[in-house]
């Protein structure tokens, strides 16, 4: 007797590796079209219930822009850490300088499922200052997203 879940197709295809060069390129595009390719949306057989995505490598995360006056106006709160009593506040001018994987992070994972799926779809998500990484051994194809932005964002 069949029930209803086993009677589903699944896919068991394997989960592919992408390259992305975030230079040049704005943050907030750049990081909602990573998080459709985390979640799996572009693919035919999306489900949103299942961990169908993709791992991605994100390189150069010190070369991305915010376009206007972001750098000396939007601000990351953090007040988990050791900041006894008070909020740690810092500028993107800050998190870009001194910490741009956590800031490019944060701009994915305020894209994905707050869920016990959407933190399983994060652990796919590698991010690297600069051109070195360490997942060579996966051979990730090198793809171009955000091609299509305004140049008068630059």
């Amino acid at each position: 007797m069949l029930t209803a879940l086993s009677a589903r197709p699944i896919s068991l295809a394997a989960a592919s590796w992408f390259l992305v060069d975030a230079a040049g390129k704005p943050l907030g595009r750049l990081a909602s079209e990573i998080a459709v390719v985390l979640m799996g949306k572009e693919k035919v057989d999306y489900t949103p219930s299942v961990d169908c995505g993709d791992y991605v490598i994100v390189i150069n995360a010190s070369k991305v822009y915010l376009s206007g006056n972001k750098l000396k106006t939007k601000n990351y709160y953090d007040n988990k850490r050791s900041s006894y009593g008070g909020l740690r506040t810092r500028s993107a001018k800050v998190m870009i300088e001194q910490y741009p994987e956590e800031m490019l992070m944060r701009a994915v994972r305020g894209m994905i499922p707050h869920t016990s799926l959407g933190k399983a779809q994060f652990k796919k998500l590698y991010v690297y200052k600069d051109e070195n990484y360490e997942q060579q051994a996966q051979q990730p194809v090198k793809v171009e997203l955000c091609d299509i932005y305004r140049e008068e964002d630059k």
